[in-house]
């Protein structure tokens, strides 16, 4: 299992001196968003000071480019980082495609399957010097003069890593896409009962196995050095766990759970701008279910119990911590942990 972690960016430019850092911590993966920033940016400078930690958008939103501008920034920035490079995707939701982006929104999980086979399809066209003729539902690439090729890239072809949350993007996303990133906001009963069941069905679609996708998982984490810090931080995340309870898209998480009925107040919580309220509902049971915050020297043993030979990468997000110092040990502990299973009962 790879370690990842998200960069979080004030200034872009920061994104040359954060990489290094956490490739030096030992992270397999640095991921940028589509947060304040272009996600894109970020990795291009990113690529200039490292040269072993893979870089990826975590995630850049889909349907506010097309195929074939996404499939440029896909081909030069595994160029420019020299194959190390992932192209992650999201949809985003429909007020903000339409209303932020100005672009069009319908049957995003029909779109989004053929947004990434249409970019594929591009790709694949450079890659294999072959002629681009893809004609889909919502999008159609039929010319690729020479003046416009950038030929085969030298690195190969990006894959292309894509969210969902619904059981039916989830099924889509697992017939064309090389990798799954699992929403935060889940729990151990959640994946087991809701997500794999989907990406199963989807990979059997597609006559695929379950080793030809890359399944990343990402869990909420804090820690603290005191008591009262490792309070705060319990609290920050009870937070977040009622920002994401509050979206009803989510609100199977909470079925799997039987706290189905808190979402609707949540909700309507959320529309008054009761926050604090919000975080009251959740119960300490539902932080521990969805999230892990203990004492830094109990993380890595934690996160592996919750994920060693479940999935492919490991995506640590909301690092509300005051002592970022210590994530380097705790990176070291986990992989230590992850090295010494494999030695003892190697995962086939």
């Amino acid at each position: 299992m790879k370690i990842d972690t998200t960069m979080v960016l004030e200034n872009p430019a920061r994104s040359v001196s954060l990489a290094k850092e956490l490739e030096d911590a030992g992270y397999d993966t640095a991921y940028s968003f589509e947060g304040q920033h272009d996600p894109f940016l970020p990795l291009a400078m990113a690529a200039t000071s490292t040269s072993r930690i893979t870089l990826g958008t975590g995630i850049a939103v889909a349907f506010a480019r097309n195929p074939m501008s996404l499939a440029y920034l896909s081909h030069d920035l595994q160029q420019i980082a020299k194959g190390r490079f992932i192209l992650g995707l999201g949809t985003q939701i429909q007020a903000h495609i339409e209303k932020r982006f100005s672009c069009q929104w319908s049957q995003p999980v029909s779109r989004m399957k053929e947004y990434i086979l249409a970019t594929k399809a591009i790709l694949s066209s450079w890659q294999q010097e072959s002629r681009l003729h893809f004609e889909g539902d919502f999008f159609r690439h039929s010319l690729m003069t020479p003046a416009f090729n950038p030929g085969p890239n030298p690195f190969g072809m990006a894959k292309i890593f894509a969210a969902g949350v619904g059981p039916k993007m989830t099924e889509a996303m697992g017939e064309v896409a090389d990798g799954f990133f699992i929403h935060p906001f889940n729990t151990g009963k959640s994946v087991e009962n809701i997500t794999l069941p989907r990406l199963r069905a989807g990979l059997n679609k597609a006559g695929k196995k379950r080793q030809d996708i890359e399944l990343s998982c990402s869990i909420i984490i804090g820690t603290g050095s005191t008591e009262e810090a490792l309070n705060n931080t319990r609290e920050k995340v009870r937070r977040q766990i009622a920002f994401y309870a509050s979206t009803p898209a989510y609100k199977p998480v909470l079925d799997c759970h039987n706290w189905g009925e808190l979402q609707p107040e949540l909700n309507r919580l959320s529309k008054s701008g009761k926050w604090e309220s919000m975080s009251a509902l959740i119960s300490d049971e539902m932080l521990d279910e969805i999230a892990i915050v203990c004492e830094r020297k109990y993380l890595a043993e934690r996160l592996f119990e919750r994920c060693n030979g479940k999935f492919d990468r490991l995506n640590f997000i909301a690092r509300y911590t005051a002592d970022n110092e210590h994530w380097r040990d705790v990176v070291g502990e986990l992989k230590t942990l992850l090295s010494n299973q494999k030695n003892e009962n190697p995962l086939t």
